[in-house]
């Protein structure tokens, strides 16, 4: 059984700062690409930040040099830096990662952090 747990989400103010982690545990073999998406009210998910087990990383255009994603493969976490937020970052955001249990691969999700950017 393969879980992953965001944490980190609440209420900032604009231009404030946030960092949000996801930490797979469970029976774990490996892990390869790891991504954020956000899902605000009436909106589609959509992908915000990936990184891959080697390091390479991809942002959505409205948060590059805001976001910075990374990884500590040893804790089998990742993190997003946020920075510079704005009310329009404001959203559910999920962690989902392609991990290899002891049997198969999957794509897993966590159950979702809030953030909201509000004065």
């Amino acid at each position: 059984q393969v879980q992953l747990v965001e944490s980190g989400g609440g209420l900032v103010r604009p231009g404030g700062s946030l960092t949000l982690s996801c930490k797979a545990s469970g029976s774990i073999f490996s892990i390869y690409a790891m991504t954020w998406y956000r899902q605000a009210p009436g909106k589609q998910r959509e992908l915000v930040a990936g990184i891959t087990s080697g390091g390479s990383t991809e942002y959505l255009d409205s948060v590059k040099a805001r976001f910075t994603v990374s990884r500590d493969n040893a804790k089998n976490t990742m993190y997003l830096q946020m920075n510079s937020l704005k009310p329009e970052d404001t959203a559910v955001y999920y962690c989902n990662a392609d991990i290899k249990g002891r049997d198969i691969i999957g794509s897993y999700w966590g159950q979702g952090t809030q953030v909201t950017v509000s004065s």
